[in-house]
């Protein structure tokens, strides 16, 4: 067996990918709420900075900012994943159990990358908002609810037409197509 091994860097910024089992389905965003209240409950347990973030059908994006001292995401995407999983299941939702008897909702694992400098946060950052372009769900961003891209526009950060025919984000970063 691999002995995975993730970096970890307290206060440290990182990029997320985190995947449903099925990838044809759309839970995500027809649960969205489910997931707002599941991420919601974590922040007021275990605070965090959500830098950017975005949700697809069965896939997110994410970039977090943990606070000083602290470096413990995989706890808290646990907890995420079990609090969106057990939402679904007491509201009636079958979700299957796998042969350890946990739910088999999402992929076990979640893609991380510790980001470098700001050049390097910068870069994802554009990638998270990039993402359903990419994936072909809109043709201009301001058309997808469920992002963070619209605090940057009304911050000033993003023109409100950004991304509308780049080619130029469509690195992988961890992502399974």
């Amino acid at each position: 067996m691999v002995l995975y091994r993730r970096n970890r860097v307290e206060g440290g910024s990182y990029f997320f990918t985190a995947t449903l089992q099925n990838r044809k389905s759309s839970l995500l965003v027809d649960k969205i709420d489910v997931l707002r209240a599941a991420v919601r409950e974590v922040l007021r347990e275990h605070a965090f900075q959500i830098d950017a973030w975005v949700v697809l059908p069965e896939h997110l994006h994410a970039v977090w900012t943990l606070p000083p001292g602290d470096a413990a995401y995989s706890y808290r995407w646990q907890q995420i994943k079990g609090k969106f999983t057990h939402q679904l299941v007491k509201a009636g939702m079958p979700i299957r159990k796998n042969h350890r008897g946990e739910y088999d909702l999402w992929q076990g694992r979640f893609w991380e990358h510790t980001i470098r400098d700001e050049a390097d946060f910068s870069h994802h950052i554009d990638y998270v908002h990039y993402n359903p372009i990419k994936h072909g769900w809109v043709e201009k961003l301001t058309d997808w609810p469920y992002s963070t891209f619209h605090r940057y526009v009304k911050s000033g950060v993003y023109a409100p037409d950004w991304g509308s025919g780049m080619a130029n984000l469509e690195d992988d970063y961890g992502e399974l197509s």
